[in-house]
């Protein structure tokens, strides 16, 4: 069921990554919860479920949720609290079409049979609504809490792409440091379209090459514009040589979506506290340099999260819709 679409660039693999990654068009996203904690480490979850209900309806592309298994106090961020595959389970089953992402699954704390078994799951309940982003970890504290050896994290974690990978295939029969599934077993269900698309965070402990031949795409961190400009000409420039299709990029960015729509953009965490009229210029540069899709990050957003997410529909989808 895969195959080249020399018209989009792009690999066609599921409804959420055909529909989120167009080439040369930039799609938003959010990141949850959607709501305003920045003071604190951990979110309320106040009308989680509607939010993102809403998110939906109004056309944004996906929503996007973390793997935060431990409060590491130094870290500052318990994320959306729910283990991600639960959450996905709970959202695929309230939601109908925004596709349903990880950014991202640490890969060497689980084993890598889980994670193929539960992503697999969440791809087919949701109608194949899935954007599996793997990461290799930033957290050093979760590592001994698992007995797991941090600086072998980036080892594991190919490790742990190439069984997710092999689990997709019919009875596979492999072997590598986490198990040697054989004698006719097989692993059900299969992804919804026969893979998974896995999107790969940052460097993971990997070389440049590793990344643009053996990832979906790209998820790459905020950087001034000429600055990440370089960093993706040489992502795409890797891809070439080493694929026979193109992947994209995307960010995320947290935004204070200011009242006014004149008051002049400033630089906050990652992000800016910003109007519609230059948040949507900033996209339109982040677009022109290759970013195929940015997920919103509101968490020190100042303003009503409800009328935030109908302000920014309104004004940024009619160009960067789905």
């Amino acid at each position: 069921m895969l195959e080249n679409v020399e018209n989009q660039g792009f690999l066609s693999i599921n409804r959420a990554y055909n529909s989120t990654f167009v080439p040369e068009h930039l799609s938003l996203g959010l990141v949850v919860p959607l709501e305003n904690y920045g003071n604190k480490a951990v979110p309320d979850l106040e009308r989680h479920l509607e939010r993102v209900q809403v998110a939906e309806s109004l056309g944004f592309s996906a929503v996007w949720l973390r793997d935060v298994p431990f409060n590491v106090p130094s870290f500052g961020d318990a994320g959306q609290l729910f283990d991600p595959f639960v959450y996905l389970g709970y959202l695929a089953a309230a939601t109908d079409k925004i596709a349903l992402g990880v950014a991202s699954v640490v890969l060497p704390l689980r084993h890598p049979a889980h994670v193929a078994k539960a992503a697999a799951s969440a791809d087919v309940l949701s109608g194949g609504r899935l954007l599996l982003g793997i990461a290799s970890g930033d957290r050093p504290e979760e590592y001994p809490a698992l007995n797991l050896p941090f600086a072998e994290r980036g080892a594991s974690f190919r490790e742990s792409y190439a069984y997710v990978r092999q689990m997709a295939t019919r009875m596979p029969s492999f072997g590598n440091a986490y198990g040697a599934p054989g004698g006719g077993m097989d692993m059900l269900p299969k992804p919804k379209a026969g893979r998974l698309p896995m999107l790969i965070t940052g460097g993971s402990q990997q070389s440049p090459e590793w990344l643009a031949e053996n990832g979906d795409g790209w998820m790459t961190y905020p950087r001034g514009l000429d600055a990440q400009a370089r960093v993706i000409a040489g992502w795409r420039q890797r891809v070439l040589e080493l694929s026979t299709y193109d992947k994209p990029v995307m960010q995320p960015l947290y935004v204070d979506l200011t009242q006014s729509e004149d008051e002049p953009p400033r630089p906050i965490h990652l992000g800016f506290r910003i109007g519609i009229p230059d948040l949507k210029q900033y996209l339109k540069s982040l677009q022109a340099i290759g970013i195929n899709h940015v997920a919103l990050n509101l968490r020190f957003n100042g303003a009503d999260i409800e009328t935030t997410l109908h302000r920014l529909a309104d004004g940024l989808l009619p160009e960067f819709g789905r």
